[in-house]
């Protein structure tokens, strides 16, 4: 993993929120919810949290629980303490590895898509069992393979095409890395979880137009530090180019594709 595949800030945070929320992570964020609150968990751990997209469905549907968000860039927190006014929230940077939690002290952790962004995803994993209480849950969920998202695809094609001597590869490498279901439950059974369900759900893109998916793809993501140590003066050529390959996909001037992730729900 690269220095910068894990740092999210500047106009990132806002840009991730503002455009790659309502596209990606929203239609997700109501499916891990609704199995959240299935649970009637008391009390609730997310881990990367990033700016709250998952974090403020939790507090619409679980108004009695006690909700805990952390991440570890500080800068996304922000970004989601502006959003979230809730008495039952509060916010808290922390790495995943290595949580400021007593043992026992959750009912469920919730984690949509940062499993992937974890150097350690075992010693991840056994924080999480270490912190929950027995016989509790810890969903997550990571995406499938880059090529059974095509958008996101055709966004890596064409800033690589950009490039063809050094093509910037985040996406193929951190966020659509972690795809092989056996892979993850390998790591999940290595962290001390006996217990492991998965399921591959596909959705509809969320309600967001071309060019703020193809910002929030360049621009609000780290591709666009991968784009910019390459050339710094053409982060709004890859845009426009972006945005060229999801014109393909447009219709009423959204981006009408599919997406598709694994949902994962660990316990002992």
């Amino acid at each position: 993993m690269e220095s910068t595949d894990t740092v999210f800030a500047g106009s990132i945070p806002a840009l991730y929120d503002r455009c790659l929320g309502p596209l990606l992570f929203e239609p997700y964020a109501e499916e891990m919810v609704r199995r959240a609150a299935a649970l009637a968990p008391g009390d609730v751990l997310e881990t990367a949290a990033g700016t709250g997209i998952v974090t403020a469905a939790l507090a619409r549907a679980l108004p009695g629980a006690r909700i805990v968000a952390t991440d570890l860039n500080q800068a996304m927190l922000d970004v989601a303490a502006a959003r979230i006014e809730s008495p039952s929230v509060r916010f808290r940077t922390a790495d995943a590895q290595a949580l400021p939690f007593a043992d026992a002290s959750f009912d469920i952790i919730v984690c949509q898509f940062g499993a992937m962004f974890f150097p350690d995803r075992v010693t991840a994993y056994r924080e999480a069992r270490r912190v929950l209480r027995p016989g509790r849950r810890f969903l997550f969920s990571v995406w499938d393979r880059l090529e059974e998202n095509p958008a996101s695809d055709a966004a890596a094609t064409a800033v690589a095409g950009l490039f063809p001597d050094d093509p910037p590869d985040f996406l193929r490498r951190v966020p659509f890395s972690y795809f092989d279901k056996g892979e993850v439950e390998r790591d999940l059974r290595a962290a001390g979880f006996g217990r492991v369900d998965a399921e591959t759900m596909s959705l509809p893109h969320g309600p967001a137009g071309v060019r703020e998916a193809a910002v929030g793809l360049c621009e609000g993501t780290p591709l666009r530090s991968e784009i910019e140590d390459r050339d710094p003066g053409r982060l709004g050529e890859a845009t426009t180019a972006v945005e060229k390959a999801l014109s393909a996909m447009r219709r009423d001037g959204r981006v009408e594709a599919r997406m598709s992730a694994h949902i994962f729900s660990a316990w002992d």
